[in-house]
């Protein structure tokens, strides 16, 4: 995790939540009040973000000491106890909804992502994620993924060269395409194209495309295609790929399965703050 990114993220999320102070704890609460508490499970799943939590509280006040009991990529039940917390009790309220609001939503991307790793785990194929993140939590969120025993597709769009449907519907062709990128990128750089039919699956091929994504296909589709291509390149599967139909589509013998809702939906995982009476 790049710890100046982190921090960026962290003064945006408490200078969005924050206002002009916690009007609620200044009414209650005397100056140098203190309190302890827990962060507990209320649902089984994978936590993920709790080197976030930390760095939220450090950011709001280096007085605040939150303790993790377990670390990221743990496996919990309900009522499992996942971090303390103890300092001015103030600044802990601050940052309490910023914390559990990054800590649940990372713990849901992670329970989601191990539970399509899970499934597939007979098979060689490889969950990825997307780039339909959040905007400004995409750092974090690919974290979460790989902490739910997923792997990360690009970061961004200088990370690798990914032809997709506008790309070759401006181009031309796939060749036209394939042929620009080889001549403008480091021999470092792999080139991967999205296609739809087994036409753009042998241009491609014929092209010398290092990684073919498949997109939108069938699983008896995909299957025909993987061995068309036959380990000329990497196989990637793509599009609405979910828990009913992802163990029908790593049956097909692709190499990659990339997920767009592994980040873009997912469901956050429900953990409370508690604080000792």
């Amino acid at each position: 995790m790049n710890a100046l990114l982190l921090k960026e993220i962290i003064r945006n999320a408490i200078n969005e939540d924050s206002g002009y102070g916690d009007i609620t704890s200044e009414a209650i609460f005397d100056k140098d009040f203190e309190i302890s508490g827990m962060f507990i499970a209320k649902a089984d799943g994978v936590i993920a973000g709790l080197p976030v939590v930390s760095a939220v509280f450090e950011e709001i006040d280096p007085r605040i000491v939150c303790s993790p009991l377990i670390t990221d990529g743990t496996s919990v039940t309900r009522g499992t106890k996942i971090a303390t917390v103890k300092g001015p009790v103030k600044p802990i309220l601050a940052g309490e909804r910023i914390a559990l609001n990054f800590l649940q939503r990372l713990s849901g991307i992670a329970t989601y992502t191990a539970s399509l790793v899970k499934l597939i785990q007979d098979y060689p194929a490889k969950v990825v994620d997307t780039r339909k993140t959040t905007p400004g939590l995409r750092m974090l969120e690919k974290y979460a993924v790989r902490q739910g025993g997923g792997h990360n597709h690009r970061f961004n769009l200088s990370d690798a060269v990914l032809i997709k449907d506008n790309h070759i519907a401006a181009c031309g062709s796939i060749t036209k395409a394939i042929e620009r990128c080889r001549a403008y990128i480091p021999h470092t750089m792999r080139i991967e194209v999205e296609v739809e039919n087994e036409a753009q699956v042998r241009e491609a091929l014929a092209a010398k495309a290092d990684i073919i994504m498949l997109d939108n296909m069938s699983p008896a589709e995909m299957k025909r295609m993987v061995e068309l291509i036959n380990g000329q390149a990497i196989v990637e599967a793509s599009g609405n790929v979910n828990e009913t139909n992802i163990v029908e589509i790593a049956a097909t013998g692709v190499d990659i399965i990339s997920v767009g809702s592994l980040t873009h939906s997912v469901r956050a995982l429900d953990i409370s703050l508690k604080f000792d009476a």
